[in-house]
């Protein structure tokens, strides 16, 4: 791209004559420290030169173009921008806006730097460099918007591709925690029929128990019950024998 033009500064410098000599002396040494790349020096002694006259436009132009050279693009663009709406001279307006151009393109401003060309050729049509440049900055700017879109609807899609994941994050979970819920209530079903089952076996077993168990008798008991039966089989056995005594008492009848 066309860079800021130093040459066509020296050149309008040379056809103006109405500068005072302290403001000529301070842009020719300018004009020479910027020629030597020393352009932080340049730009401070076309400073010095508006301080004087702050309507003058080489020290104006040959000022941004330094600020320029040190890559300080976003103030040059500025500069450049102030220098070609504030002159009434269309070739120093083409080439500010030329320049401006220039700025906004290195601070990726496509938009703005494809304004700024048209600007340009606006007041200098026939300025091949700007007429390239502005194609330059439309193809640019064509891919920059193609690439936006891309970027965009990527970002779409993986907004898309986050909801489905987070659903299924979601499914899963109510999927996990119905299947734990189930799980706990099996194992609650489980647990309640083992112990439904150990109730049953210890209520049979309590039966079984109760029909087998002999009673417990005291030694005492034992004794006196002993002693009963005893009794009882003595009076029994006293009522046989009366009972045989009383009948080997009757009188027997004899036929003689």
């Amino acid at each position: 791209m066309r860079q800021a033009a130093i040459i066509f500064i020296l050149f309008l410098m040379t056809g103006m004559g109405a500068y005072a000599q302290q403001e000529k002396s301070l842009i020719h040494k300018g004009n020479k420290l910027y020629q030597e790349k020393k352009y932080k020096e340049a730009e401070a002694l076309y400073k010095q030169s508006l301080d004087k006259k702050a309507q003058n436009l080489e020290g104006s132009f040959n000022m941004s173009d330094a600020m320029f050279r040190q890559k300080k693009f976003a103030e040059a663009g500025e500069q450049f921008g102030k220098i070609a709406e504030g002159t009434t001279n269309k070739v120093a307006a083409a080439a500010a806006y030329h320049n401006m151009g220039n700025s906004l393109m290195e601070t990726k401003k496509l938009e703005e730097a494809v304004e700024a060309y048209k600007k340009s050729l606006i007041q200098n049509p026939k300025d091949e460099q700007t007429r390239y440049n502005l194609a330059y900055a439309q193809e640019k700017l064509k891919q920059q918007q193609q690439q936006d879109k891309k970027d965009k609807n990527k970002d779409k899609n993986k907004d898309k591709n986050k909801d489905k994941d987070k659903k299924d994050q979601d499914k899963d979970k109510k999927d996990d925690k119905g299947d734990k819920d189930k799980d706990k209530k099996d194992q609650d079903k489980k647990d309640q029929d083992n112990q439904d089952k150990k109730d049953q076996d210890k209520k049979d077993q309590d039966k079984k128990d109760q029909q087998g168990q002999k009673p417990q008798v005291s030694k005492e008991d034992a004794q006196r019950m002993l002693d009963a039966l005893n009794n009882n089989e003595k009076q029994t056995q006293d009522k046989l024998k009366n009972k045989k005594l009383k009948g080997a008492r009757v009188p027997i009848s004899k036929n003689w």
